[in-house]
């Protein structure tokens, strides 16, 4: 029943999406970051880790690719190539405000 239990008063909602750049090296050990610390660790060095071997893939078989960009409903991640290791910026997207179909069409 803990899906329908709201929260109480005084507890904040959901935490909202990091945004920041950090860097990891050849190994995905992470480097520097500017990522609030309230995100794990853990948690950037899986991206870093799942950037790199986007990166070793597309260097085995001899793609030139320096560059990535994923892009999900309320968060981007782009991603670029440094000499082995790579640097990752997260930033979230804004809420998409609720579209009115009619709201252009001027009253007859």
């Amino acid at each position: 029943m803990g899906l329908l239990t709201k929260h109480p008063a005084g507890q904040p909602g959901p935490h909202p999406l990091p945004s920041g750049a950090f860097t990891v090296d050849a190994r995905g050990n992470l480097v520097s970051s500017t990522v609030p610390q309230r995100v794990p660790e853990a948690f950037l060095v899986q991206i870093g880790r799942q950037v790199l071997t986007v990166y070793k893939g597309a260097a085995a078989v001899r793609l030139p690719f320096s560059q990535l960009k994923v892009e999900y409903q309320a968060c981007k991640i782009s991603a670029r190539a440094l000499r082995g290791g790579a640097i990752i910026f997260l930033s979230p997207k804004p809420a998409a405000r609720p579209s009115r179909p009619f709201e252009n069409l001027s009253n007859p």
